[in-house]
């Protein structure tokens, strides 16, 4: 059989594009925000900064934070029944209310 090429971000030129309006620096306020166990956050990429990032199938997922591991946080998501644990960067996280 032949392998499967490429890694996950393959195919993804317009999903973890930036639109035109963000382009440039990235915020420092987003790069070092910060936040408590049991706040809830979405996963929103942040193209520019790739390490921390989580795969692109679950961008716009709501999660909970519950620790934090080096400078990047432990995010648990459900996927359908399952519980799921990703470590993220700060960066690709946004505070939900």
């Amino acid at each position: 059989m032949v392998q499967r090429r490429g890694g996950f971000r393959r195919k993804t030129r317009s999903k973890l594009k930036k639109p035109l309006n963000r382009k440039g620096k990235i915020s420092i306020r987003d790069y070092f925000q910060s936040f408590k166990e049991g706040n809830k956050v979405s996963l929103v990429g942040e193209p520019a900064v790739q390490d921390g990032m989580f795969h692109p199938r679950y961008k716009g997922l709501v999660g909970t934070v519950v620790g934090k591991q080096g400078r990047c946080y432990k995010v648990e998501i459900k996927d359908g029944n399952k519980k799921k644990l990703f470590v993220v960067h700060p960066v690709h996280l946004r505070r939900r209310l």
